[in-house]
């Protein structure tokens, strides 16, 4: 409902079919995004940092398919968004990569490859392992977070920063993007990243929330 919903008002359509939603988590209350992109008829790309969580859901059939490879990830949905396939596919890496390599196609290309994009990482925990620094691999991060957790916590502030740099650039072309109720847009604040609505005050995001804006 989210997700049709985000389409019915954002992009003003109710056939969301050749429409590109891109978010991150496959976990608990994650999960349910790959399904939802296909039951919504879009194509769907989910980052996931754990391959645990990523099998899980391709068992379960919510996933339908697995890649570690961006250049493979991009080419599908290049074919699906063309041929209006409903696709959800599990991107093995960190979301900060994905949101950065679609910011390299809209400057190398002038595409803009996506319509919709969020965010269910865990950032009401961010530094306890909620959501883990594109700097470092998932096993190096864990590791990290064991024995320099204030190292850690200063990297997971860095990929804040780097993963909102790249959503405003493409939000700025044209994408929606909307707060999914995890404290993402709070916790980049708290980072430093560039999340505040110009000309409001300090307790509102330029970007909404899907309770009041979409849902509601």
């Amino acid at each position: 409902l989210t997700v049709l919903n985000a389409g019915r008002r954002y992009l003003k359509a109710e056939d969301l079919s050749g429409k590109v939603f891109v978010t991150s988590g496959l976990g608990g209350m994650s999960g349910a995004q790959a399904k939802a992109a296909v039951i919504a008829g879009c194509v769907g790309i989910i980052a996931e940092v754990d391959e645990a969580a990523l099998l899980k859901r391709h068992k379960q059939g919510w996933l339908m398919e697995i890649s570690n490879n961006l250049d493979h990830c991009i080419a599908r949905l290049r074919d699906a968004r063309k041929n209006k396939i409903a696709l959800s596919l599990g991107y093995h890496g960190n979301v900060v990569d994905l949101w950065e390599r679609l910011v390299y196609e809209l400057d190398t290309t002038g595409e803009l490859l996506v319509d919709l994009g969020s965010d269910q990482t865990s950032c009401h925990n961010p530094f306890s392992g909620g959501y883990y620094p594109v700097q470092l691999g998932f096993e190096e991060a864990k590791k990290l977070l064991s024995t320099n957790p204030g190292k850690f916590q200063t990297l997971v502030q860095e990929s804040l920063k780097r993963q909102v740099a790249a959503i405003n650039r493409l939000a700025d072309k044209g994408m929606f993007f909307w707060d999914y109720g995890n404290a993402f847009l709070l916790e980049a604040q708290r980072a430093g990243a560039d999340v505040e609505k110009k000309g409001a005050n300090k307790t509102e995001f330029r970007y909404p929330s899907y309770v009041q804006h979409i849902m509601g």
